[in-house]
């Protein structure tokens, strides 16, 4: 643990030029007395560091010092294709092995390159998280994270919108989406589904289970998504809008700019009759109540009346 610490010390010297007993003491969440004996201890070693004491003080390499020391260790190797997002690296439970694997892979680009990589990463941040909503507490993710990479099956207890009930399944991935973690897993003769938020009590079997080898995460999800679009909006409606139900229409979802694309030209009132994909469900209604009277369902007959039902309720309520 201390030669991993004073590798990473001896490495983010390198990379930042200065830092204080402080930024380091914050950065291995240690005390900055276990900082200064890591610096004599590096010392010791022969590696030309100094420290000025006072304000703008702080530690530094001697003479533009080079270590080519930066060989990952495994956690760190299987963090790599999560570097560059701290948030989901850290959900995962990998966050500081994908720091550390960031900062080696850094130290280690030759000619300037270090740095052009490091000014990138502090000028652009990837934010998967929707606005105004918080991330689920997933207080599992880690060892289920874990579970997937070493291929040990799961038994949980699942809340779906239907029912909840007790799996056992072979954790095959986890998929980030729109802020939300999915994991894909194959149980009960196919490869399901499950939102991470809604599994309970997991528990990690011992015994690994066989990989199949014909699956691909993120061919198999691109496939997946498609097939529940498609299911989920089977129904094709006739819809009519006005110019700001348009608008409303083409920033509400993809389909509604589909439509909104694909629609006629205006009448002479300013509407524009068009047809759209929609789930036939009260869920769907109340995404069309949300576009407001710009927008009119014309068919099929039973989405209009349960649009219309769904308004009579919010009138009678607000009335």
């Amino acid at each position: 643990m201390r030669a991993s610490r004073l590798l990473s010390i001896l490495i983010l010297l390198q990379l930042r030029g200065r830092l204080t007993a402080a930024d380091l003491a914050a950065e291995f969440e240690v005390s900055e007395r276990t900082i200064y004996r890591d610096v004599d201890a590096l010392s010791a070693a022969g590696v030309p560091v100094y420290g000025d004491r006072g304000p703008g003080g702080g530690f530094q390499l001697l003479g533009g010092y080079r270590t080519q020391l930066t060989g990952l260790s495994a956690g760190e190797a299987e963090a790599t294709a999560m570097i560059g997002l701290p948030g989901p690296a850290a959900e995962l439970g990998i966050g500081a092995a994908a720091s550390a694997a960031r900062n080696k892979l850094l130290v280690a680009l030759p000619g300037g390159g270090g740095a052009l990589a490091d000014r990138m990463a502090a000028r652009f941040h990837l934010d998967p998280v929707d606005w105004y909503r918080a991330g689920d507490a997933l207080p599992h993710l880690p060892m289920i994270a874990r579970a997937v990479l070493d291929q040990h099956p799961l038994s949980m207890r699942y809340e779906s919108w239907q029912e909840t009930r007790d799996w056992t399944v072979e954790p095959l991935g986890l998929v980030l989406k729109a802020g939300i973690w999915y994991l894909a897993a194959r149980g009960g003769g196919k490869i399901r589904v499950f939102r991470m938020s809604n599994i309970q009590t997991p528990m990690v079997d011992v015994a690994p289970f066989e990989w199949p080898v014909d699956f691909h995460l993120a061919t198999w999800w691109q496939a997946e998504q498609a097939r529940f679009e498609a299911e989920l909006f089977a129904t094709v409606a006739a819809v009519r809008a006005s110019p700001a139900g348009c608008s409303r229409l083409a920033a509400q979802s993809p389909r509604g700019a589909e439509a909104v694309a694909g629609a006629g030209p205006p009448g002479a009132d300013g509407w524009r009759d068009m047809t759209m994909r929609i789930e036939d469900s009260d869920h769907g209604a109340r995404d069309m109540l949300a576009l407001g009277a710009g927008v009119e369902v014309i068919a099929p007959a039973s989405f209009r009346r349960r649009i219309a039902m769904l308004a009579g309720q919010i009138a009678g309520r607000h009335g």
